[in-house]
């Protein structure tokens, strides 16, 4: 398991009961997870003096209950770069703190050559990847079709004190953007894809992982550069093993350009129990 352990303003405190207790920064917030199938061996007094918990709702979704007051958005560092944060309906806060794991191996894929590299960041969310591959010296294009998603993006590259570097924000459907980009002829270092568990195309056009992600992946072939430095694929879509995501790259990335591929699962470590908390999945294919 890759965990992100480098946190200073993020920690898990403690989980149980299908929830965890987190701290960010100063906020405390209590949500559910899927994952924590074992029962809570102590409700100390932390639980019950969050700022938020989260309740899901039986018939889907959920709502935030305000225990305290908080900042309309508020500020998480790791490293030299910042997040702003705010709860949204979804039960998240615009950041998966897991990905640290991510962050810093390609940061360090990126500064360790002497060569400039342009990073593709697909289905791009709020930006925690482009911020840390700009911040490593990187040119990133950044796509994601949710117009507010690719603001809060720009508010952390600016808020990290990237604001001035090579950066592209595109509002648009990753797809139809990678077809573009192969009729243009472009061509990038490096790949990042989050891709969904299920969605829907500009046109209606169904997207289940477990059907579409390998002619995706293939599609992003011709847009790779003739000496390309990673490929990484996260994905939080349950059932589905690391071993699977390693295959598919084995069978693209390993016949074109060699390089070595691992896969595994992501978590954060609990402060409490001294254990892992399994957050997802990633396939890592690296020059």
């Amino acid at each position: 398991m890759y965990i992100a352990r480098d946190w200073k303003d993020y920690e898990v405190l403690d989980t149980g009961g299908g929830e965890k207790l987190e701290r960010w920064g100063d906020i405390l917030l209590r949500r559910p997870d899927p994952q924590i199938i074992w029962p809570l061996q102590k409700e100390t007094p932390a639980w019950r003096d969050v700022h938020g918990h989260y309740h899901r709702s039986s018939s889907g979704g959920g709502q935030w209950e305000m225990k305290k007051p908080i900042p309309e958005n508020w500020t998480l560092e790791y490293g030299k770069l910042k997040f702003h944060l705010r709860p949204t309906n979804f039960k998240h806060t615009g950041l998966f703190p897991e990905q640290a794991a991510n962050w810093s191996w390609m940061m360090d894929k990126i500064a360790s050559v002497k060569r400039p590299i342009s990073v593709l960041n697909l289905f791009a969310y709020t930006g925690g990847a482009t911020v840390a591959a700009a911040s490593a010296g990187a040119s990133v294009v950044h796509v994601d079709a949710a117009k507010g998603m690719v603001q809060w993006a720009k508010e952390n590259l600016q808020l990290s004190g990237l604001g001035d570097r090579p950066v592209r924000f595109i509002t648009d459907d990753v797809f139809k953007f990678v077809q573009r980009e192969q009729r243009r002829g472009s061509k990038y270092d490096a790949i990042i894809m989050d891709p969904p568990s299920y969605g829907r195309g500009p046109g209606g056009e169904m997207w289940k992982l477990e059907q579409s992600l390998f002619p995706f992946l293939e599609s992003c072939m011709s847009i790779l550069s003739d000496k390309p430095l990673f490929l990484l694929i996260n994905s939080y879509t349950t059932g589905i093993s690391p071993t699977v995501l390693e295959n598919m790259l084995a069978m693209t990335m390993k016949p074109r350009y060699g390089g070595r591929l691992t896969s595994g699962e992501i978590g954060l470590p609990i402060t409490a129990s001294g254990l892992n908390l399994p957050c997802g999945i990633l396939g890592r294919w690296e020059a």
